[in-house]
């Protein structure tokens, strides 16, 4: 069974910065040809993909976060992690990470972002 395990969140000052992490327990060679996504969700809104990263390495971003965010993986330790800098109270949310070959969701980690 596939398991993400998310963490680094937390309560940071508006321009602060926080490195999110995701660990994926799949082969390595899963992980290795899977894309991996993060999102993230506030009370009543749909999830919204914040970035991406191709089994190749290639990168995506929101618009919004673009510029500011960082997405990078680690194929040795089947980790992906998402550096958030010049954070703004509009990134207040909960971030998931997201391996779509096997459609599988961690469990989230709360991100604050105070004014």
């Amino acid at each position: 069974q596939v398991q993400l395990v998310e963490s680094g969140g937390g309560l940071v000052q508006s321009g602060g910065s926080l490195r999110l992490s995701c660990a994926v327990s799949v082969s390595d060679s899963a992980f290795r040809n899977s894309p991996v996504m993060w999102y993230r969700q506030t009370p009543g809104k749909s999830r919204e993909m914040v970035a991406v990263i191709t089994s190749a390495g290639s990168t995506n971003y929101a618009k919004s976060v673009k510029g500011r965010f960082t997405i990078s993986r680690n194929n040795t330790r089947n980790t992906v992690d998402l550096q958030m800098n010049s954070l703004k109270p509009e990134d207040t949310a909960v971030y998931y990470c997201y391996l779509p070959q096997r459609s599988s969701w961690g469990q989230g980690t709360q991100v604050t972002v105070s004014s």
